[in-house]
């Protein structure tokens, strides 16, 4: 039985290889968010936040998707199922999330609701989330008020802070999800009161078709009826492509059945609606006590068709400490002849135990702990992702024509019209992010390589696809602005997960959508030939003291060290690729001489980089710095570095690659191209290093990667208690920079932004971010297998105790992972000060995934549901190549 279990979840994954296999069909893909996103965003200013905002989204119909509470939905989109609530005093249902715009937060938006993702497997079989309820009204105009008198230097005010929370006067529920079959799921929501005194609850599961159909393009319109005939309470729906689904409901719940479609009465003015029922019947019928607003089905009594329903359970009151149950059974056809009988139980209790099986690890348990909770809030993350930019510009046929502003070509996304997606897509956050994001993305495919890897792969071929990829082989960014530049960590992403599932075929796809986006930032970023890069912000906002996403004044150029070192990372990613492939195709072998000589132009450029003959090495500092130069009307060149130490100046070191000795035993005309390039431009010598029949190809030598990690490893400047800053502690007190002929002012920030630049909610300025000492994890790691325990650094800086590159890393993901780890208090760091982390196990229980970490606390920042990149603690806990403790090595 237990073999049976261990395997059961994998044998499910490789029925599932392909992204439409059955057990892939129902999943977590309906978004935590869908209003305030550009693409419901039709206003001629293009504000998405006032154009969709939350007060809307109960009455408004979406346009590309939905959203909802602890929610699944079909692959597609169009039939959803989620978690509605009310607790008796609140002004609405609580339907969805409920957080701060742009506007209103005081550190960007905010989500202001506690849930998590306790448990799950990839195929989806098994699920639980668990959202808690505040007992008394929601806070939502408070809230609002507090982040105004907040400020940007206070920390952003949080639900707990309200005071609802207070004597756990909350209900827990949980949302249970096991699939009988793959189209056949119980689901399980239970609450329990954890407050002092009764309390009433009203749980309405809600089950819904996405509005498909009141926008001119596909008048067919599918069918949701409620019956509460032959003893059972069901809810029936047909779709044309989905065929029909029975969602049967335990109990005698009330049957509400309305329309999802747009309350313009009540959100517009108008003087009707184009239907009877809106969106917000079942909302208005509860809480308003609005008998007309939706149907109601009574005992042996069948609803009129509808597209929006609910089961309305009522339990009042709940006592403190009691539990109440709602069982419901979404079944493919027609239903199941036993819905709730001995099936239902035993389907749960055997995908738990499935579940244990396929996470079981010889970690301990605090350890495990950390790793199923990441890998579980990362297969949340996974949303369905509608978009056709095409449509999105020119509007629909039958709604308002789409403003003047839209058939700019300076518009929003105006350049990428071939953009049409409909597909499930990893997102960086389920509420503050719904929307891919190209260098998050590649960070959450190690993680799910280790559970899911064909999901994997096929993530990162997604959007390599023509439906998503420019023409011109640019990547999109991000929904904001799919042309903005992220960096390129496609190659790097796509390696590590061949190591995890080595898949050639694979590995060749990729490689060759690469090609495309290679020769982009080639074309684009490297017009001259220079063999400099600008990339722009490149995802790291604003890490610098001027904004790099916009031309410099004066004419001023701005030359990035980090553009240009991600650009000699990425060469040496793709000559990767080329070698492995090259091992059984010897077509690829002259791709890869390619590569290698790209990126030893590369290096010889950044030693003299920038036109005025710069280098983006200081020798003084002994770090490097992103240049500024313009040339002067006698046709000399002004160049000066930006003193600014940053993780822009660390980038570097992330550019090395070794060539084990296959390389040259199996590809020697690789090896004779290199050696005749050496000897005809000895100069590009060093970049390389020898060492036992093999090679490292680096941007820094030993000397200069030695001083660069110096500053590195320092407690005063980038090594925090919990990993390595985004910008040097050094510059605490502040500094002045003068940059172009201007004076800015900037310093290390640990915590939230207190800049407004890109809507304050997001800063490089001093905190730990995963994603960036990943991948210095994995530099360091190279460094130490080329050189086997050669290579020694001083850990901490000044302290006399010096450990090899190989135990630098260890260090180095022991102070990562050591924020979801409890502390001499029992405290994990990442809890700081919020409210998980008081003494109650209530709070204490679960483990928060954030978008960032403060660089001086570690306390978790941003984003609170950021499990998406933070997920990589999961690789960092179960990687095999740790060398051990670091007292042992040092020499």
């Amino acid at each position: 039985m237990n073999e049976h279990r261990q395997q059961a979840e994998r044998a499910r994954l490789g029925e599932a290889a392909s992204p439409t296999s059955p057990w892939r069909l129902w999943g977590p893909y309906l978004a935590g968010r869908q209003w305030g996103t550009v693409r419901e965003d039709y206003s001629a200013g293009g504000d998405a936040w006032r154009s969709f905002p939350f007060g809307h989204a109960r009455a408004r119909a979406y346009r590309w998707g939905e959203d909802g509470i602890a929610g699944i939905c079909d692959v597609h989109g169009f039939l959803n199922l989620g978690l509605a609530l009310w607790n008796g005093r609140d002004p609405i249902l609580k339907e969805r999330y409920f957080g701060l715009t742009n506007d209103e937060g005081n550190h960007g938006e905010d989500v202001k609701e506690h849930w998590w993702v306790t448990d799950g497997t990839p195929t989806h079989s098994w699920m639980q989330v668990v959202y808690r309820y505040p007992q008394a009204e929601f806070p939502y105009r408070e809230l609002r008020e507090m982040a105004v008198r907040a400020g940007r230097q206070a920390r952003e005010p949080e639900l707990s802070d309200t005071g609802v929370l207070e004597e756990n006067r909350f209900f827990d529920v949980q949302v249970t999800y096991a699939k009988a079959a793959p189209t056949d799921i119980c689901v399980e929501l239970t609450a329990t009161n954890h407050g002092p005194d009764p309390a009433p609850l009203h749980l309405l599961p809600q089950f819904w078709f996405r509005n498909t159909w009141a926008w001119g393009r596909d008048d067919r319109k599918p069918r949701l009826t409620a019956s509460s005939r032959d003893g059972w309470r069901r809810i029936t729906a047909e779709h044309g492509a989905l065929g029909r689904y029975t969602l049967h409901v335990e109990g005698t719940p009330t049957l509400l059945v309305t329309d999802n479609e747009t309350n313009e009465v009540e959100l517009f003015g108008a003087e009707e609606n184009p239907t009877r029922f809106t969106k917000d019947g079942i909302d208005r019928y509860v809480v308003r006590n609005d008998s007309t607003a939706c149907q109601v089905t009574g005992p042996d009594d069948e609803s009129a068709p509808g597209t929006k329903a609910a089961a309305w359970y009522s339990f009042d009151p709940v006592e403190p400490g009691e539990s109440v149950t709602v069982r419901l059974r979404l079944v493919e056809g027609d239903g199941h002849v036993d819905a709730f009988g001995p099936t239902f139980q035993a389907t749960v209790e055997d995908r738990l135990a499935e579940a244990d099986a396929f996470h079981r690890t010889d970690l301990d348990p605090l350890r495990a702990k950390v790793v199923r909770r990441a890998l579980a809030g990362l297969m949340w993350t996974k949303q369905h992702y509608r978009f056709r930019t095409r449509e999105w510009l020119d509007g629909d046929p039958a709604q308002p024509a789409a403003p003047k502003s839209r058939q700019s070509p300076h518009a929003r996304n105006a350049h990428w019209r071939h953009f049409d997606v409909a597909d499930v897509i990893s997102m960086p956050d389920e509420w503050e992010y719904p929307w891919f994001a190209a260098w998050d993305l590649a960070f959450h495919t190690v993680p799910f390589a280790m559970v899911d890897p064909a999901f994997a792969k096929e993530q990162l071929l997604l959007l390599c696809r023509e439906w998503l990829m420019h023409p011109n082989g640019q990547l999109p960014a991000y929904e904001w602005e799919f042309g903005d530049v992220n960096p390129p960590v496609h190659a790097w992403a796509a390696l590590q997960v061949f190591q995890i599932d080595p898949d050639r075929k694979f590995l060749a796809k990729v490689f060759h959508k690469l090609l495309l986006n290679f020769s982009w930032w080639v074309n684009r970023k490297d017009a001259d030939g220079s063999y400099l890069f600008e990339g722009g912000f490149l995802g790291m906002d604003n890490i610098g003291p001027v904004n790099r996403s916009e031309p410099m004044l004066g004419q001023w150029r701005l030359e990035q060290s980090d553009a240009t070192s991600w650009m000699a990372a990425y060469s040496l990613h793709l000559m990767r690729m080329a070698l492995e492939l090259a091992r059984h195709d010897e077509s690829y072998e002259d791709v890869a001489t390619k590569f290698v000589e790209h990126f030893l132009s590369i290096a010889e450029a950044s030693t003299r980089f920038g036109s005025g003959g710069r280098g983006i090495w200081d020798e003084t500092d002994g770090f490097c710095y992103d240049v500024v130069s313009r040339r002067l009307p006698d046709g000399t060149v002004e160049s000066q570095p930006v003193r600014v130490r940053s993780m822009v100046g660390l980038i570097p070191v992330l550019a090395c690659a070794v060539l084990e000795p296959w390389v040259f035993e199996e590809l020697p005309g690789f090896a004779r191209r290199l050696e005749h390039l050496l000897a005809r431009r000895p100069e590009l010598g060093q970049f390389l290093s020898r060492r036992d029949g093999r090679v490292l190809l680096s941007l820094l030598d030993d000397g200069k990667l030695r001083r660069v990690l110096r500053r590195m490893l320092d407690e005063g400047e980038f090594l925090s208690p919990h990993g390595i800053r985004s910008l040097s502690a050094a510059h605490r007190e502040g500094l002045e920079v003068h940059v172009a002929d201007q004076e800015h002012r900037m310093g290390y920030e640990p915590g939230e932004s207190r800049t407004p630049m890109f809507g304050g909610n997001s800063n490089w300025r001093g905190p730990v971010w995963f994603p960036t000492n990943a991948l210095l994890v994995e530099a360091l790691r190279t460094v130490e297998s080329f050189h086997g325990g050669r290579f020694h650094v001083e850990l901490p800086t000044r302290s006399q105790r010096h450990v090899t590159a190989g135990r630098a890393a260890d260090e180095l993901v022991r102070r990562l992972v050591s924020l979801f780890l409890p502390d001499h208090d029992g405290r994990r760091p990442a809890d700081g000060k919020r409210i998980e982390s008081t003494d109650s196990t209530l709070w204490r229980e679960h483990v928060t995934f954030s978008e960032y970490f403060d660089g001086d606390t570690g306390e978790g920042l941003g984003a609170t549901h950021q499990t998406g990149w933070t997920a990589l603690v999961a690789s960092l806990l179960t990687d095999r190549r740790q060398t051990g403790a670091l007292g042992a090595s040092i020499v």
